[in-house]
């Protein structure tokens, strides 16, 4: 609880939503906490504000008294996102209707000047993603906004305003990036509305951690799983910082699905930190490869390298005699939202440190999670703020399981994934008609994201054009209209045949060091052009699609921009880059297309698998 009003309450109705809020909050210099909706009202005791979050799960128009009602009570500004908006509005007696639905950029069309909305243009565009929408406003609320369709369809009540009350509801999103001006709305109501002094800092946060580390570790050592990636790397730094020598051991494993000479660069890189003498290092991509052989389907393939890990990570400790360490991990928040371990979040994907086994040591207190609560964009300045280099800080992020979920494996065809597709590429392509543009939806399964949910659905593959702006509308249209798709890709070197079969394929040695020389072209390139810092991440995945006798995988380029993966966008390439690719990637064994991907996320999620 905060020792001064500076600092605002976030209630958790929804993970991503609340965490993310909080970041934003503090990207102002002001300190927020998240409060779960159940708390005793005395938790809200000392804040100059609420913020109620959005959720992926919870709806508005069923009946949910699992909160404290109390907080409406507060005497200081409440401020509503989505769900939290349509909860506001129906506690102070308006009516909620489980229809309206938005789902991502809308234009707001401000109906007066605001202090909420000080410094902002009458219409903007905001990201929305609800089912349910406020149809009529209680008494002391009047309306602030209204979105407009693409059909010029009028949605009431997008931002419901009570000076009185100062009582404030948002049905977007403006926590998201992809919200024009959610930044500033979010600051006016935390500096403006609530008064808040900015004082929070990450310097400030750095020292809380170091604190908490040596608070939560005692008299014990750490374990530390450390890929070299960005999460790892500061998790090091920080546990260095925190401990004594020689309580600090640093695992380096080498599971086979690293990126090309990864390992070594990982070695001279914690060595230059000074953490050398901590390190240790295992070649264990023959105990990874035997576990994943003959596995196709991707949580059983994340649930196997997680549990991997940690028997590599016990067989080391004990061969050092160190199995009584804590286990340090550098968790951040959206594994943690993703693989479903927020109250109410949704399992989109279970990443490597979120398996059972780790679960279950969670619960046990053998493990410490110190980046946990943050962000990438969060992380990447707590580098800054522990010294480390700008390669270090700044390099693209790799998942923990590596190659693994960008090589997609797929079980022997079956005749109703084939008919699936050939289905769906009738309605995609009666959309890509009316863009001058060929579509085909590919035989394959890709996990992706729907309004905070798993998808598992088949990519559109689109080509007869390098305008990306239309390829962009093309894929838009059919995202909206065409169930069963979550991916749509450009193919910049197409086959001679339209004949794309899927075929059997698992994790093997091969396929891996081929997807290696893949990647390092990407990488190559993106440097080359000056492109890999504007880029903030740039997976290259191979999926096994034959292309007559041409080739047995499909190469998917997929440049995004984003700050916290909670949301991304494709990034465009120079024409001449995505030429570049398609020429040098077709001449890799075994490649017989090459796409670059063009989703957003969502629907799809930023790696492939």
């Amino acid at each position: 609880m905060p020792q001064t009003h500076d600092a605002i309450a976030v209630v958790d109705f929804g993970g991503q939503y609340a965490h993310l809020i909080a970041t934003k909050v503090r990207e102002h210099r002001v300190r927020a906490d998240i409060l779960q909706p159940e708390d005793p009202i005395d938790r809200f005791a000392g804040y100059s504000g609420v913020i109620l979050s959005g959720s992926p799960s919870l709806s508005a128009h069923d009946e949910d008294g699992d909160y404290t009602k109390a907080l409406y009570e507060l005497p200081v500004p409440i401020l509503g996102f989505c769900f939290g908006h349509q909860e506001m509005a129906k506690h102070y007696g308006g009516r909620v209707i489980h229809g309206g639905q938005e789902w991502g950029h809308t234009k707001l069309v401000l109906t007066g000047e605001h202090p909420l909305f000080a410094g902002q243009p009458q219409e903007q565009v905001v990201w929305m993603s609800h089912f349910d929408s406020v149809e009529a406003l209680g008494a002391g609320f009047r309306e602030g906004g209204y979105t407009v369709a693409d059909d010029g369809a009028i949605h009431h009540n997008a931002v419901i305003l009570d000076d009185q009350r100062r009582r404030y509801g948002f049905q977007f999103h403006p926590e998201v990036d992809d919200t024009q001006f959610g930044d500033q709305m979010i600051r006016n109501f935390v500096l403006e509305i609530c008064g808040c002094r900015p004082s929070w800092t990450m310097a400030r946060y750095k020292d809380e951690q170091i604190a908490a580390i040596r608070q939560a570790v005692g008299d014990r050592s750490v374990f530390l799983l450390v890929s070299g990636g960005v999460d790892s790397t500061v998790a090091a730094a920080l546990f260095g910082a925190a401990l004594p020598a020689g309580r600090l051991r640093l695992l380096h494993v080498d599971t086979g699905l690293m990126r090309k000479n990864e390992s070594r660069q990982v070695i001279d890189a914690l060595s230059e930190l000074g953490l050398g003498e901590a390190l240790h290092f295992v070649d264990a991509s023959q105990t990874f490869l035997r576990a994943l052989s003959g596995v196709t389907d991707p949580e059983t393939k994340r649930a196997i390298i997680g549990k991997t890990f940690v028997d590599v990570f016990t067989a080391q400790a004990a061969e050092l005699g160190i199995s009584d360490h804590l286990l340090g991990q550098g968790t951040i928040y959206p594994d943690t939202i993703e693989s479903g371990g927020s109250k109410r979040s949704h399992t989109i994907k279970t990443h490597h440190n979120r398996v059972a086994v780790i679960e279950e040591m969670i619960a046990a207190g053998k493990v410490i999670e110190p980046l946990v609560e943050l962000y990438k964009v969060e992380v990447r300045q707590l580098g800054e703020a522990l010294g480390l280099s700008h390669d270090l800080v700044w390099r693209h992020p790799f998942p923990g399981p590596g190659l693994g979920v960008r090589l997609l494996c797929t079980p022997a065809p079956d005749d109703q994934t084939q008919a699936d597709a050939d289905s769906l590429s009738g309605e995609a392509q009666a959309i890509a008609n009316q863009f001058g543009l060929q579509a085909q939806v590919l035989p394959v399964r890709s996990v992706g994201v729907k309004a905070d949910i798993r998808s598992y659905e088949h990519p559109v593959m689109l080509s007869g054009t390098s305008d990306w702006q239309r390829l962009q509308a093309a894929s838009s249209l059919i995202f909206k209209t065409v169930r069963g798709i979550n991916r749509s890709i450009w193919c910049i070197a197409p086959p001679k045949t339209s004949a794309v079969r899927a075929r059997a394929a698992g994790v093997t040695a091969l396929r891996l060091d081929r997807l290696r020389e893949a990647d390092q072209i990407v990488t190559d390139a993106l440097r080359r052009h000056r492109l890999y810092e504007k880029i903030w991440q740039c997976p290259t995945v191979f999926v096994p699609l034959s292309v007559g006798d041409q080739g047995e995988e499909l190469c998917v380029v997929r440049p995004v921009l984003s700050e916290r993966a909670m949301t991304a966008k494709a990034a465009e390439l120079p024409p001449a880059v995505a030429e570049e690719l398609g020429h040098q990637l077709s001449e890799v064994p075994g490649v017989g297309i090459v796409a670059i991907d063009l989703t957003s996320k969502p629907p799809g999620t930023i790696e492939w698998e």
